[in-house]
């Protein structure tokens, strides 16, 4: 029987680490396997410029270092999570992964230009087309302790 894969978008923000937290737990108890996926991309009206400025290998292998950092942090470097760095527009690349995953975790914010001023616009998108279940792990920021 194959493994199913819990699919979580990561950016490197607290909700991301919060989304991973989340999917671990619910990997240990279902026996799937946790996939981090950062996706970064050079919007294509500033892509001439960041190109002379940061060279696309440089933006990959910051997202990389973010990635691992973020997983790192979030559950530790034994976690089994595997880290997967891809381009693409994130909200798409994230909802053409769901079409082969069990679950599809993100939190409700990241840092988008507009952070805290919508659900965030990645979160819609994957909620509206996401071909898999999809978790939003709500942002606890506010939440009394």
């Amino acid at each position: 029987m194959a493994t199913q894969t819990v699919v979580v978008g990561v950016d490197g923000s607290e909700n991301s680490k919060e989304a991973l937290r989340w999917a671990v737990e619910f990997a240990q108890k279902y026996d799937s396997v946790v996939e981090a996926t950062a996706v970064w991309q050079i919007p294509v009206a500033y892509s001439s410029m960041i190109a002379y400025l940061e060279p696309e290998q440089k933006v990959a292998k910051r997202t990389s270092e973010m990635l691992a950092a973020t997983v790192r942090e979030a559950v530790g470097e034994d976690s089994g999570v595997i880290e997967k760095v891809l381009r693409g527009i994130p909200a798409e690349t994230l909802v053409d992964l769901s079409k082969s995953a069990q679950l599809l975790v993100l939190g409700t914010r990241g840092h988008g230009a507009f952070a805290g001023m919508l659900l965030g616009s990645v979160s819609q998108h994957c909620v509206a087309h996401s071909k898999c279940p999809f978790v939003v792990i709500p942002d606890h920021k506010d939440k009394k302790k």
